[in-house]
Order: C-alpha cells, then sequence, then structure tokens
C-alpha cells in the first residue's frame, strides 16, 4: 500500500511539466554559436523555469511542505534581470494550467531556500541535473524528492534525452523514473502513462562489471576509478553521461556500478544531486553508501556533510567495490 500516493502523483505531474520547459528551451535557445560561445544563458532560463514549475505545482498540493532547491531569484530581480526575468515567466506560463505574475515567479523560485535538516517533511529539487549534458543535447535529469524525518521516502527523475531502451540508442527517447520506500521502483517513457518495474544488474563477479561515470572529469576523479577498476579486474569500457542518469542506468541495468569519487578532500555533495537517485538504486535492489561504506546521511541540511563520496552497485558486488576504494584511497 502506497502511503505517498498523492505525493508520487503530483510529483510526476511536475517533474514531467519542468522536462517539457527544459526542453522547450533547448529548442528555442540552444544553437551552435550558444556552446561555442560558452554561453549559459539556456541553462539559467531552463533552471529557473524549471524551479518555478516544480515549486508552483508542490506549493498547491502541500502549501506547508518546505523544498531544498539550487536556485534562488535574486539576479532575476530589478532592471537587470528584467530581460531574462520575462522570459523564464512566458516559459513556465507555457506548461502551467494557472499563469503567474512576475511577483509569484519569484516567490516560487525562493521557495527553495529551506536550510534542511532532520524533522519533518521536506521536497529537494534539482532543476537540471547535468547542465553540459543539457547544452550538448545529451543527458541532463530533472531531480525531485522527498524526505521524510531525514529519509529519502519517494525520488521522481525526468530524463528527456534518455534512450527508452539501452540497447535501441536511436529510438524512442525520454523516461521517468519513479521510486517509493518499500514499493519499488518503475520505468515509463514520457510518451506513455504506462509503468514498467525495473531491476539493477545481477552481475556478481566484479571483473564482469562496467561502470557508469560523468563525462566530465572536474564531477568525479577518473583516474582513480581507473586505478580502482584495475584492482577490481574490470576491462570494460565505461559508460559515459552527465547527471543523474547514470542512477537511472545503474536502476535498469545499463551499467553495474556508479561511482562518485571525492576531487577534492573537503567536498560536500549537495542533497538534490543524490536524493532521488539513491532510493532508485535502493528500491531495485541495489546499494548505496558513500566510500567508506557509511550510509547516506539527509538528514545535516543542504549537504552530506558526513559523507565521503559515493558508490551505488548492485547488492552483490557493494563490499567489494567498497573495499577496492578503501584500498585505493588509503594506501
Amino acid at each position: 500500500m502506497s502511503v505517498f500516493a498523492a505525493e508520487r502523483t503530483v510529483a510526476i505531474n511536475a517533474v514531467l511539466r519542468a522536462s517539457e520547459v527544459c526542453q522547450k528551451v533547448f529548442k528555442q535557445l540552444v544553437s551552435t554559436e550558444t556552446i561555442t560561445k560558452k554561453d549559459k544563458t539556456p541553462v539559467t532560463i531552463a533552471d529557473f523555469s524549471a524551479q518555478a514549475v516544480v515549486n508552483t505545482i508542490l506549493y498547491k498540493s502541500f502549501p506547508n511542505d518546505p523544498i531544498v532547491g539550487e536556485e534562488d531569484s535574486g539576479d532575476l530581480r530589478g532592471d537587470t534581470g528584467k530581460e531574462i526575468r520575462e522570459r523564464i515567466l512566458s516559459l513556465t506560463n507555457s506548461v502551467l494550467d494557472e499563469p503567474l505574475d512576475e511577483e509569484k515567479l519569484l516567490d516560487a523560485i525562493d521557495r527553495g531556500s529551506y536550510p534542511g535538516g532532520s524533522q519533518g517533511r521536506m521536497w529537494t529539487l534539482d532543476p537540471i541535473d547535468g547542465t553540459k549534458g543539457f547544452l550538448r543535447g545529451e543527458q541532463f535529469a530533472v531531480c525531485l524528492a522527498l524526505i521524510v524525518g531525514g529519509n529519502v521516502q519517494l525520488g521522481v527523475m525526468g530524463c528527456p534525452n534518455l534512450p527508452v531502451d539501452f540497447n535501441a540508442p536511436e529510438g524512442e527517447r525520454g523516461c521517468l523514473f519513479i521510486a517509493e520506500k518499500g514499493q519499488g521502483a518503475f520505468q515509463r517513457n514520457f510518451s506513455s502513462t504506462e509503468e514498467t518495474k525495473i531491476h539493477v544488474s545481477d552481475v556478481s563477479s566484479v571483473s564482469e562489471a562496467s561502470f557508469c561515470e560523468s563525462v566530465e572529469a572536474a564531477h568525479s576523479s577518473h583516474d582513480d576509478s581507473a586505478q580502482i577498476a584495475s584492482l577490481l579486474g574490470m576491462t570494460k569500457p565505461s559508460l559515459r553521461m552527465d547527471s543523474q542518469c547514470k542512477y537511472c542506468s545503474v536502476s535498469r541495468g545499463d551499467a553495474d556500478i556508479y561511482l562518485r569519487l571525492p576531487t577534492r578532500a573537503d567536498y560536500e555533495e549537495n542533497i538534490w544531486d543524490h536524493a532521488s537517485g539513491s532510493i532508485l538504486i535502493q528500491e531495485t535492489g541495489g546499494e548505496i553508501s558513500d566510500i567508506n561504506g557509511k550510509p547516506l546521511d539527509w538528514s545535516l541540511g543542504r549537504t552530506l556533510k558526513a559523507n565521503k563520496g559515493i558508490v551505488a552497485t548492485n547488492s552483490k558486488i557493494h563490499s567489494k567495490v567498497i573495499e577496492a576504494c578503501n584500498k585505493h584511497f588509503n594506501k
């Protein structure tokens, strides 16, 4: 019996509409020129529009639930923000049932300022995870999770460019991933409401496993990954993609291990970057922890300050991967 059936329905609607707004921004504003000039304006517009859409929909159904989000409206206010603010307002209203005015738009964006913590209910949102993937027309994700009493209870992720079938990369794209604690995890296409249950791979020999890792080396150390792969006797090429789509790929068995290795000692992971992915891994029969095998602690604010890095795998090989991480980092 689903405890969070209402929240699940609302979250699916919010993520689908935010994904739609991101796709509109890409079609209208991303061109070869923006990429060549490294112009981040389309990402900014998509980020703010997606956050406004999700926060507006959540507020309508759950007005008392706080939100831990990535953006605030500071740069959009006043005369300097006028042009970009108007574009965001137009895009946001194109996918909402009831249009917002400028003040309501800015208020919606600023609902993401909650500091987090261990008490009560809160949502955490990453409106566009994988900004470089978004600009390249590759992988990005809209990620939303519900945390209650410091535990992730529900996660919904929209991946507009992810192939529905890993083995048919040129086929239909656009997948939604839904996981609720104790209820399993499901994938559905953007084009259909039919949900299919998914499961992590059943690889039991680490040497036959493959990594799913970032395109950008700045996000997770590729050198460390290569050395850990060597310790584990892994030879398969890595599946490389941006964003939390990596969690989705591991959760349905496209790859077997997602490693997020710290690029510097003092780095703290943001909760919105991992909350929906973590429950997806758990509900598909996988395991997730930090690189020392410690459970992820969502109760300490906006970051995973008690944890170092992240390892997500199927349950059969998790301990072996943790062992290799310890061997590598403690040598």
